[in-house]
Protein backbone atom coordinates (compact mmCIF):
# COMPACT_ATOMS: atom_id res chain seq x y z
CA UNK A 1 0.00 0.00 0.00
CA UNK A 2 1.25 3.58 -0.78
CA UNK A 3 0.67 5.40 2.32
CA UNK A 4 1.31 8.49 0.52
CA UNK A 5 -1.16 8.11 -1.59
CA UNK A 6 -3.44 7.70 1.12
CA UNK A 7 -2.61 10.35 3.84
CA UNK A 8 -0.67 13.09 1.49
CA UNK A 9 1.64 14.12 4.12
CA UNK A 10 4.60 16.88 3.00
CA UNK A 11 7.83 16.16 4.96
CA UNK A 12 11.73 15.77 3.48
CA UNK A 13 13.04 12.00 3.76
CA UNK A 14 16.69 11.76 4.16
CA UNK A 15 17.83 8.56 1.82
CA UNK A 16 20.64 7.35 3.62
CA UNK A 17 20.23 3.28 5.32
CA UNK A 18 16.41 4.36 5.75
CA UNK A 19 14.56 7.14 5.34
CA UNK A 20 15.00 9.98 8.16
CA UNK A 21 12.37 12.47 8.58
CA UNK A 22 13.18 15.96 8.99
CA UNK A 23 10.86 19.30 10.06
CA UNK A 24 11.05 21.61 12.44
CA UNK A 25 11.25 19.73 15.59
CA UNK A 26 15.02 18.11 14.73
CA UNK A 27 15.92 21.12 11.57
CA UNK A 28 18.40 22.38 13.44
CA UNK A 29 20.17 19.23 14.72
CA UNK A 30 20.15 17.71 11.18
CA UNK A 31 21.50 20.80 9.56
CA UNK A 32 24.82 21.11 12.00
CA UNK A 33 25.06 17.39 11.45
CA UNK A 34 25.30 17.83 7.69
CA UNK A 35 27.69 20.78 8.15
CA UNK A 36 30.99 20.04 6.26
CA UNK A 37 32.52 23.19 7.53
CA UNK A 38 31.66 22.32 11.44
CA UNK A 39 35.09 21.66 13.19
CA UNK A 40 33.20 21.40 16.80
CA UNK A 41 32.38 18.04 18.97
CA UNK A 42 28.90 16.98 19.03
CA UNK A 43 26.62 16.12 21.73
CA UNK A 44 23.11 15.16 20.58
CA UNK A 45 20.09 15.22 23.08
CA UNK A 46 16.81 13.89 22.10
CA UNK A 47 13.88 11.49 23.22
CA UNK A 48 14.41 7.74 23.18
CA UNK A 49 13.84 6.50 19.52
CA UNK A 50 14.07 10.31 17.95
CA UNK A 51 16.54 9.56 15.43
CA UNK A 52 19.75 10.13 17.26
CA UNK A 53 21.16 7.03 16.16
CA UNK A 54 20.30 7.67 12.34
CA UNK A 55 21.72 10.95 12.61
CA UNK A 56 24.97 9.66 14.27
CA UNK A 57 25.33 7.22 11.98
CA UNK A 58 25.22 9.77 8.70
CA UNK A 59 27.56 12.11 10.81
CA UNK A 60 29.87 8.83 11.16
CA UNK A 61 29.72 7.96 7.78
CA UNK A 62 30.27 11.48 6.19
CA UNK A 63 33.53 12.07 8.55
CA UNK A 64 34.94 8.26 8.31
CA UNK A 65 34.54 7.51 11.83
CA UNK A 66 34.90 4.86 14.14
CA UNK A 67 32.36 4.03 16.32
CA UNK A 68 32.55 2.92 19.79
CA UNK A 69 31.63 -0.65 20.54
CA UNK A 70 33.43 -2.13 23.77
CA UNK A 71 36.60 -0.70 21.53
CA UNK A 72 38.43 1.46 23.55
CA UNK A 73 41.94 0.28 23.08
CA UNK A 74 41.19 0.43 19.29
CA UNK A 75 39.77 4.04 19.12
CA UNK A 76 43.51 5.30 20.94
CA UNK A 77 45.19 3.49 18.73
CA UNK A 78 43.86 4.60 15.04
CA UNK A 79 43.30 8.32 14.27
CA UNK A 80 40.10 8.64 13.10
CA UNK A 81 36.56 10.44 13.86
CA UNK A 82 34.64 9.01 16.48
CA UNK A 83 30.77 8.00 17.22
CA UNK A 84 29.64 7.70 20.88
CA UNK A 85 25.89 6.33 20.61
CA UNK A 86 24.00 6.50 24.01
CA UNK A 87 27.75 7.80 25.62
CA UNK A 88 26.24 8.13 29.41
CA UNK A 89 25.58 4.02 29.32
CA UNK A 90 28.96 3.34 28.96
CA UNK A 91 30.51 2.31 32.13
CA UNK A 92 33.51 3.47 32.35
CA UNK A 93 33.83 7.34 32.31
CA UNK A 94 37.80 7.22 32.39
CA UNK A 95 37.28 5.74 28.64
CA UNK A 96 34.92 8.78 27.54
CA UNK A 97 37.65 10.94 29.16
CA UNK A 98 40.57 9.46 27.67
CA UNK A 99 38.76 9.08 24.23
CA UNK A 100 38.02 12.73 24.26
CA UNK A 101 41.66 13.70 25.69
CA UNK A 102 42.89 11.47 22.44
CA UNK A 103 40.58 13.10 20.02
CA UNK A 104 41.25 16.71 21.28
CA UNK A 105 45.32 15.73 21.07
CA UNK A 106 44.94 14.64 17.13
CA UNK A 107 42.55 17.01 16.09
CA UNK A 108 39.77 14.49 15.66
CA UNK A 109 35.78 14.96 15.81
CA UNK A 110 33.71 13.31 17.94
CA UNK A 111 29.37 12.67 18.28
CA UNK A 112 28.03 11.62 21.06
CA UNK A 113 24.88 11.14 21.61
CA UNK A 114 22.25 10.66 24.56
CA UNK A 115 18.48 10.92 26.14
CA UNK A 116 19.51 12.21 29.01
CA UNK A 117 20.68 15.79 29.63
CA UNK A 118 24.53 15.96 30.95
CA UNK A 119 23.43 19.02 33.74
CA UNK A 120 20.87 16.53 35.65
CA UNK A 121 23.36 13.52 35.34
CA UNK A 122 25.94 12.93 38.47
CA UNK A 123 29.34 12.55 36.51
CA UNK A 124 31.66 11.26 39.51
CA UNK A 125 34.51 12.07 36.96
CA UNK A 126 33.97 16.07 37.19
CA UNK A 127 36.62 17.03 34.32
CA UNK A 128 34.49 14.86 32.26
CA UNK A 129 31.97 16.45 32.67
CA UNK A 130 34.42 19.71 32.02
CA UNK A 131 35.75 18.46 29.21
CA UNK A 132 31.32 18.07 27.83
CA UNK A 133 30.10 21.28 28.34
CA UNK A 134 32.95 22.56 25.54
CA UNK A 135 30.86 20.16 23.27
CA UNK A 136 28.48 22.07 20.85
CA UNK A 137 24.64 21.08 21.78
CA UNK A 138 22.49 19.91 19.72
CA UNK A 139 18.44 18.66 20.47
CA UNK A 140 16.04 16.93 18.88
CA UNK A 141 12.59 18.05 20.02
CA UNK A 142 9.55 16.33 21.39
CA UNK A 143 7.53 15.45 18.03
CA UNK A 144 4.61 17.73 16.75
CA UNK A 145 1.59 16.06 15.45
CA UNK A 146 3.34 16.20 11.48
CA UNK A 147 6.25 14.63 13.14
CA UNK A 148 3.95 12.05 14.78
CA UNK A 149 2.07 11.35 11.60
CA UNK A 150 5.13 10.73 9.77
CA UNK A 151 6.72 7.99 12.19
CA UNK A 152 3.31 6.29 11.96
CA UNK A 153 3.24 6.00 8.55
CA UNK A 154 7.15 5.03 8.56
CA UNK A 155 6.88 2.07 10.99
CA UNK A 156 3.43 0.89 9.59
CA UNK A 157 5.32 0.68 6.15
CA UNK A 158 8.55 -1.06 7.59
CA UNK A 159 5.68 -3.69 9.63
CA UNK A 160 3.91 -4.27 6.24
CA UNK A 161 1.06 -3.40 8.56
CA UNK A 162 -2.28 -2.48 6.10
CA UNK A 163 -4.16 0.71 6.97
CA UNK A 164 -7.61 0.46 5.33
CA UNK A 165 -8.43 3.73 5.50
CA UNK A 166 -7.82 7.21 6.62
CA UNK A 167 -10.66 6.57 9.64
CA UNK A 168 -8.46 3.94 10.80
CA UNK A 169 -5.13 5.92 10.74
CA UNK A 170 -6.86 9.16 12.93
CA UNK A 171 -8.47 6.68 15.36
CA UNK A 172 -4.95 5.67 16.03
CA UNK A 173 -3.35 8.92 15.80
CA UNK A 174 -5.98 10.53 18.08
CA UNK A 175 -5.49 8.31 20.77
CA UNK A 176 -1.58 7.97 21.02
CA UNK A 177 0.65 9.84 23.89
CA UNK A 178 2.76 11.99 21.62
CA UNK A 179 6.39 10.60 22.29
CA UNK A 180 8.67 8.70 19.54
CA UNK A 181 8.98 6.14 22.34
CA UNK A 182 5.14 5.76 23.25
CA UNK A 183 4.49 5.23 19.36
CA UNK A 184 7.34 2.70 18.22
CA UNK A 185 5.52 0.88 21.41
CA UNK A 186 2.52 0.66 20.22
CA UNK A 187 2.95 -0.14 16.95
CA UNK A 188 5.12 -3.07 18.13
CA UNK A 189 2.36 -3.86 20.38
CA UNK A 190 -0.06 -3.76 17.02
CA UNK A 191 2.20 -6.13 14.75
CA UNK A 192 2.42 -8.82 17.65
CA UNK A 193 -1.66 -8.94 18.06
CA UNK A 194 -2.41 -9.00 14.64
CA UNK A 195 -0.16 -11.80 14.07
CA UNK A 196 -1.29 -13.29 16.89
CA UNK A 197 -4.79 -13.14 15.88
CA UNK A 198 -4.06 -13.16 12.29
CA UNK A 199 -6.74 -10.86 11.75
CA UNK A 200 -6.75 -7.08 9.40
CA UNK A 201 -6.08 -4.10 11.57
CA UNK A 202 -9.41 -2.84 12.75
CA UNK A 203 -10.77 -0.54 14.75
CA UNK A 204 -11.96 -3.32 17.68
CA UNK A 205 -8.38 -4.57 17.17
CA UNK A 206 -6.97 -1.65 17.85
CA UNK A 207 -9.10 -0.91 20.79
CA UNK A 208 -7.24 -3.99 22.78
CA UNK A 209 -3.75 -2.18 22.98
CA UNK A 210 -5.04 1.63 23.32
Amino acid sequence: MNFQKIFNYQFTAIKDYQNYFVNQTNQKAYDLTMLDELNQNIMLFGPKKSGKSHLASIWGKKNKAIIYNNNFSRIIDVKRNVVVDDFLGISSEENLFHIINHCKLNNLKIYFTSSRNINTYNFKLKDLYSRLREFLYLEINSPDDEMCKMLMVKLFSDKQIIIKNKEIFDFIFKRLTRTHFDIYKFVEKLDRLSLEKKRQLTIPLIKEII
